[in-house]
C-alpha cells in the first residue's frame, strides 16, 4: 500500500478503512494537512469546519469500526458539499453576497445519503455565484485556480469540487450540472464528472418538483469505478421527488457496481454543428482519443445531429431563463439584494420577463423534438462523443471568453454551447480526460448514452479509461508529495 493514503482511489481507501489498515483519524489528519498545504493557493474549499470537530468525528467513526459497525463504503470519508446545496449546520452562500447567512437546518437528500454511507462533511466546495457560468469565481470567496495551472480557470460550476478532487483533498466529490458544470471542470482538471439521466439523482428539497428541470446533481471522481459507487449512493427514488427514477442500481459496496458490457458502435459528433467554433487543438486531442475506442473493440464513425443549432440555442435560452429567473426573481425584486447580484444573474432574470406561455410551450416542444432526434441516432450507435468544452482553461482573471477562434460570443455562456443538447435531452453523459495541450492544459470529451443507460455509459468509459491511462496523471504540484 502507498505510504500516501491520499493517493489511493476511493475504492481502495474504502477497503483499507474496512480492514482497519487505515484509520479514519489518520485519513482525516492527512486530509487536513493537504488542505492546509494547498487550499490557500488554489481556493477550492470554503466554509471549512474546525479541525478539532472533524478529528473528533473521525475518532467516532473509528470507534464504530472497533465495535463492528461500518456505516457504508464512505465510512470516514471527508467530503465537501458544493456550495449550491445544503449541508446541515453550514451556510449555503451560493457564492453570492445576496443570499442568507443562516446555517442550513437540514441536509440536501444526496448529502443525507452520503452521510448515511459514512461520509463526514468537512466544508463546502467553491462555485460561481448562483452556479451561473463555467468559471468558478465570486465576491464571497474569490477565484478557484486550476489544479494544473493556478493562473487558469478551474471551470464551473463544480470548479471547487474538481480541483479539490484532483489535488487529493477529497476522495470523491459531488457536483451539479445544468450547462456542463460536471463536465467542463472535470475536463479542465483531468478528473471524471458524470451527469446522470434525468431523475436518477433526485433533488430534495426543490420548489419545482413537478417540472423536468435542466439541472441535476451527480458524482465526480478520479476513476470510473469511484464515480459509479458515488452514483449508487446519490441515486434512487424518494417520494418527495415524484419524477425520480425507481430503477435500482447495484449497491455501492458491490464488488463491481458497473456490471454491464459496453456496446460497440460509437458516433463521433465532432463540434456537433459545423459552424460551432472550437479552440485549435481540441478536436485533434479528441480524435486522437477516439483511437482508444478502436483498441477496446468499438467501431467509430462520424455522425451529425439533425437539429439546428439556432433551434437548440433558443430552446436552451428560454428554458434556462424560465428556471433561473423564477429562482432568483425574489432577490431581483429587492433593491438591496439586486444590487449585490452579478450582472449575468440580473441578465437572466430580466430576460425571463419577456417569456410567455406560448414561448415556453414552443421551447418544451422543441426539447421533445430534440430528444426524438437523439432516439433515432441511438438506433445506429450505442454511444455518442463530443468535446467537453470549446476552449482550453483560460486566464482566471477573465469572467468569460469573449471570442473563440475569432468568433464573438454574444452571451456569458455561449462558449459552452457544446454541452447544451445533451442537457436538454436529459441523457447520461460522462466527462472523460483526453489529454493535454502543448502547454500542459487538460481537456476532455463527453461520452453520451441513451436515456437511463447510465451503467452502460460508465462501462464503456471504464474500458476507455483503462486503454488511455489519462486518469493516472496527477497535477504537477503533487509531485512534491510523491517522494515522501
Amino acid at each position: 500500500m502507498s505510504s500516501d493514503i491520499l493517493s489511493l482511489s476511493a475504492t481502495e481507501l474504502s477497503k483499507c478503512i474496512a480492514e482497519r489498515e487505515v484509520s479514519c483519524h489518520e485519513l482525516m489528519r492527512s486530509t487536513l494537512r493537504r488542505i492546509e498545504q494547498l487550499n490557500p493557493r488554489f481556493n477550492a474549499l470554503v466554509s471549512l469546519r474546525p479541525a478539532a470537530d472533524l478529528l473528533a468525528e473521525a475518532d467516532a467513526r473509528d470507534r464504530q469500526l472497533a465495535q463492528g459497525q461500518r456505516l457504508g463504503w464512505m465510512h470516514g470519508f471527508p467530503v465537501a458539499v458544493k456550495d449550491l446545496a445544503d449541508a446541515k449546520g453550514l451556510v449555503t452562500t451560493m457564492g453570492s453576497p445576496a443570499t442568507s447567512r443562516q446555517p442550513a437546518a437540514r441536509d440536501a437528500l444526496f448529502v443525507e445519503r452520503m452521510k448515511r454511507a459514512g461520509a463526514i462533511v468537512i466544508g463546502k466546495s467553491n462555485t460561481p455565484e448562483f452556479g451561473l457560468g463555467s468559471h468558478t469565481y465570486n465576491h464571497v470567496f474569490g477565484i478557484t485556480g486550476n489544479a494544473y495551472d493556478v493562473t487558469r480557470t478551474a471551470g464551473g460550476s463544480s470548479g471547487g469540487a474538481a480541483v479539490s478532487l484532483a489535488l487529493r483533498m477529497v476522495p470523491v466529490a459531488d457536483g451539479s450540472d445544468m450547462g456542463g458544470s460536471l463536465r467542463n471542470p472535470a475536463a479542465w482538471n483531468n478528473v471524471i464528472g458524470f451527469r446522470p439521466s434525468r431523475g436518477r439523482v433526485p433533488a430534495v428539497p426543490a420548489e419545482d418538483i413537478f417540472y423536468q428541470q435542466l439541472a441535476t446533481e451527480g458524482p465526480m471522481g478520479r476513476n470510473v469505478g469511484d464515480v459509479a459507487r458515488l452514483l449508487s449512493t446519490m441515486a434512487g427514488w424518494d417520494d418527495r421527488a415524484p419524477l425520480s427514477l425507481k430503477e435500482s442500481l447495484p449497491p455501492a459496496d458491490a464488488e463491481d457496481p458497473i456490471a454491464c458490457a459496453p456496446g460497440k458502435r460509437v458516433g463521433w459528433l465532432g463540434s456537433i454543428w459545423p459552424d460551432l467554433p472550437l479552440e485549435p487543438g481540441i478536436r485533434e486531442l479528441c480524435e486522437t482519443a477516439l483511437r482508444h475506442f478502436e483498441q477496446i473493440g468499438c467501431s467509430v464513425e462520424p455522425c451529425s445531429l439533425a437539429f439546428s443549432r439556432e433551434q437548440n440555442w433558443s430552446t436552451w435560452l428560454r428554458l434556462r431563463q424560465f428556471l433561473v429567473g423564477g429562482k432568483l426573481g425574489p432577490l431581483y425584486a429587492n433593491a438591496t439584494t439586486k444590487a449585490q447580484m452579478k450582472p449575468e444573474a440580473v441578465w437572466e432574470v430580466e430576460q425571463s420577463h419577456s417569456l410567455n406561455a406560448a414561448l415556453l410551450y414552443q421551447a418544451s416542444a422543441a426539447r421533445s423534438a430534440l430528444y426524438q432526434v437523439f432516439r433515432e441516432l441511438f438506433t445506429r450507435f450505442d454511444y455518442l462523443i463530443a468535446p467537453s468544452a470549446q476552449v482550453f482553461p483560460f486566464d482566471a482573471q477573465l469572467h468569460w471568453p469573449s471570442e473563440i477562434a475569432g468568433v464573438a460570443m454574444d452571451t456569458y455562456h455561449r462558449w459552452m454551447e457544446i454541452v447544451t443538447p445533451f442537457t436538454l435531452a436529459g441523457l447520461p453523459v460522462v466527462g472523460m480526460p483526453v489529454g493535454f495541450s502543448a502547454n500542459g492544459l487538460p481537456m476532455g470529451m463527453q461520452i453520451v448514452g441513451p436515456a437511463h443507460a447510465d451503467l452502460s455509459v460508465l462501462a464503456v468509459a471504464r474500458a476507455y479509461e483503462q486503454a488511455s491511462g489519462w486518469t493516472r496523471r496527477q497535477p504537477p504540484v503533487l509531485e512534491q508529495f510523491a517522494s515522501r
